[in-house]
């Protein structure tokens, strides 16, 4: 266990985090799913509150800083035009879901079961956003689930006891956090996309000109996954 002061640095590095997907979305370069973000700020928020009825104290700090964060990019969503995402009719569902796991919260009034729930409506907030980085990962920026993931990584490592209310939701967000960054970085939807698309042997292709170069082929061809098929 390290002291548990370093969950501040923790708090530091997600809102450095948060800053700049604050930035991109100001810019237009990210498309923040304003579900997702707006109940990403809600059930961390309600969870922090439980966390300090629990007696959690300092590495509730995380937790706070969680739900600030994408409060401040929800916020963001609204001033450039460029960063709005079309709701879809899964969007609708899981916000509805989520927002019944904040509403079950309230009706049981327990600080553990108040944890439970708002990390089942975080999580199924961020179905959605989840969906969109594996389909569209160019609509999003991974700094911030990196930074994200560091700060529950040191949140744990200052927990000194060990039950749910300490630990539940730090364990959550580095989970969601890393698959994120998994997801957008290395594009893997994308990739999967482009292996499904890519030619198979014998047909006959033309090579475009890509940043990917293959020695074992000749100079004027590239990787197969940037191949197009000639017209009928």
């Amino acid at each position: 266990m390290i002291n548990e002061k370093f969950v501040i640095l923790g708090a530091f590095l997600n809102l450095i985090g948060s800053l700049s997907y604050v930035r991109d979305t100001l810019k237009g370069k990210t498309q923040p799913n304003r579900v997702s973000w707006f109940l990403w700020a809600a059930a961390p928020l309600i969870a922090f509150s439980a966390e300090i009825n629990n007696g959690v104290g300092l590495p509730a700090l995380m937790t706070f800083m969680v739900g600030f964060g994408p409060l401040m990019v929800f916020l963001a969503s609204f001033v450039n035009r460029k960063s709005s995402w079309k709701l879809t009719h899964l969007d609708i569902i899981c916000g509805v879901l989520s927002v019944v796991g904040l509403i079950l919260w309230q009706v049981t009034g327990s600080g553990y079961v108040a944890i439970i729930f708002s990390i089942l409506a975080d999580g199924i907030a961020a179905v959605p956003t989840i969906v969109k980085s594996y389909r569209q990962p160019e609509s999003e920026s991974w700094l911030a689930f990196f930074f994200g993931a560091i700060s529950a990584v040191i949140t744990l490592f200052t927990i000194d006891t060990w039950d749910f209310a300490h630990y539940g939701f730090p364990i959550y967000i580095f989970i969601v956090c890393t698959l994120l960054v998994i997801l957008i970085k290395f594009r893997v939807g994308t990739k999967r996309k482009l292996a499904v698309d890519a030619p198979v042997a014998g047909e006959d292709v033309q090579y475009l000109k890509c940043e990917v170069r293959l020695s074992v082929r000749r100079a004027d061809r590239c990787c197969p996954f940037c191949a197009i098929r000639w017209p009928a």
